[in-house]
């Protein structure tokens, strides 16, 4: 066999093409390093894609606002999650959203401006509280248009406090009132309970050990009226692809 030949028959087989009359192997479709990635990140070889009208959005961890917390922290950040209810209320194939929590709380304004998103967004709003939704997580919690709680998460109410430099004057205490008056207002305005009876939860001695305020656990949070009903992810997928339904099957207004 001459070069020429068979540098012929090795481009070739390099190329795919059928050498010797035998065909060449067929070659996987996904890459070995692809799967091992997505263990190395998920945890599992494949994540499941689907293709839904309704959006996720999950605020686990605590709540970071205008100063970064430290790295071993589980955060969520506020400037990733304002863009994405943004995207909902803009996106015509997103139809409703379903937020999942699992914090501890965090900055205030930051949860505030979460809250207020969430309140604003025009498309069926739903909210699961799964671990817990502590503190400034209560108002993300009742901004929605229904809110859930599991059986075993849990609620804190308790004031809100300031954490650094503190000024002993005046001043300061008056305003920590009016933070305080701003959070109870909103929670007040997007649940069923009474403003007395949510700083009465909120001032309550001797149920926690280093602080007062009150823990809620699933179905006392439903029994304060501060949550809508004790449910789940697919109690919350239920209700939100019902309102998506009874929307379609109303009729359209002609002027």
């Amino acid at each position: 066999m001459t070069k020429k030949r068979a540098s012929r028959k090795i481009s070739h087989a390099l190329s795919g093409e059928i050498c010797n009359g035998e065909e060449p192997p067929i070659q996987p479709d996904a890459q070995p390093g692809a799967q091992m990635d997505s263990i190395r990140e998920m945890g599992s070889p494949a994540i499941p894609e689907v293709a839904s009208n309704i959006h996720c959005l999950s605020i686990v961890g605590q709540i970071e606002g205008h100063l970064l917390l430290p790295s071993q922290n589980k955060t969520t950040k506020y400037e990733h999650v304002i863009p994405q209810l943004v995207a909902v209320e803009q996106n015509r194939d997103t139809e409703g959203l379903v937020v999942l929590l699992n914090t501890v709380g965090g900055d205030v304004e930051a949860g505030l401006a979460i809250a207020e998103m969430i309140s604003g967004v025009s498309k069926p709003t739903v909210s699961v509280v799964l671990g817990g939704g502590h503190s400034i997580g209560i108002p993300i919690a009742v901004a929605a248009d229904r809110s859930f709680i599991t059986d075993t998460a849990t609620m804190t109410v308790h004031p809100i406090r300031l954490s650094g430099l503190v000024l002993g004057v005046p001043q300061t205490y008056e305003y920590l009132d009016k933070m305080q008056d701003r959070v109870v207002r909103f929670v007040v305005n997007h649940s069923g309970i009474a403003d007395k009876e949510y700083r009465r939860l909120m001032f309550r001695t001797g149920e926690l050990a280093r602080d007062i305020g009150t823990v809620l656990v699933g179905r006392d949070a439903v029994e304060e009226r501060l949550i809508d009903a004790v449910g789940n992810l697919s109690t919350a997928m239920q209700y939100v692809q019902d309102c998506i339904d009874a929307s379609d099957d109303e009729p359209e207004e002609v002027l």
